[in-house]
């Protein structure tokens, strides 16, 4: 049987799935994922050399009522998995989450609606990551872009800093943030980038289109790529001296604008 071409649509659809997925590693996150009855779990990865544990047999129990496919590798090929070898616990899974997406499948699904997203440039801190996220998820954004590269992933300091609602937040995934906010444009969507120097107030600015508002780096805020794509540039006007805030603090502000 001959395989499937790259450009074929069934290879296409498989990849599409398997961009879809996000593995999470460490035996407390995979359990609390688990847990959620929202998340669908497709692969659980186990070490071999794992000793019997009551949590590891309530992940299995978990995982095989949930139809997942149950693999065991020796401890060098699960890191490859994990890709964190110091912090997995000899446990990995693939899950496909409620709100997670492809950027591409959220603009094909919402052409004609009104939304807002945020876009994440750089943030590298896991704990302001998951706080983006839980504000997010908790106020009035549709979706959060998430470039696979530049800023921090989903790791456990992620999932307890957002409060498990990684699980259920909407996260759009692209592989390239100036590439994916491109494609918004084209859209008629509105992309502005935070930034201390802008005259725009962000309480004052009234977008009547679908719009973006990207963060950027803790130190360095909006890459000078990304700010040459955006529409407008919008401020949070401070006082006392204090020259900015936190990301994750601003990521709140717009959320319950």
């Amino acid at each position: 049987m001959n395989k499937p071409r790259d450009d074929s649509p069934a290879y296409l659809e498989k990849k599409r799935f398997f961009d879809s997925l996000m593995t999470v590693y460490g035996r407390k996150t995979v359990l609390e994922a688990l847990q959620d009855p929202a998340t669908f779990i497709y692969r659980l990865h186990l070490a071999r050399s794992n000793k019997s544990a009551d949590i590891l047999d309530d992940i299995i129990s978990l995982a095989k009522a949930k139809g997942a496919e149950i693999i065991y590798h020796e401890r060098q090929a699960l890191s490859r998995i994990s890709k964190n070898a110091s912090q997995d616990q000899g446990v990995a899974a693939d899950l496909q989450l409620r709100g997670y997406k492809l950027y591409d499948e959220f603009l094909a699904e919402n052409k004609k609606k009104n939304y807002t997203l945020l876009a994440l440039d750089g943030v590298q801190n896991p704990q302001n990551l998951g706080m983006i996220i839980r504000s997010a998820c908790a106020g009035n954004i549709d979706g959060i872009l998430l470039p696979q590269k530049g800023n921090a992933q989903i790791d456990p300091l992620v999932i307890k800093a957002s409060a498990g609602t990684v699980f259920r937040a909407p996260l759009l995934r692209c592989k390239d943030l100036p590439h994916a906010l491109g494609d918004f444009k084209q859209a008629g969507v509105i992309v502005c980038a935070l930034s201390s120097h802008a005259s725009t107030e962000l309480k004052k600015f009234t977008p009547d289109a679908p719009c973006i508002y990207v963060l950027g780096n803790e130190s360095e805020g909006v890459s000078r790529e990304v700010t040459k794509l955006c529409n407008e540039q919008i401020c949070i006007p401070m006082n006392n001296g204090v020259e900015s805030l936190n990301v994750a603090v601003t990521a709140a502000l717009i959320a319950f604008k």
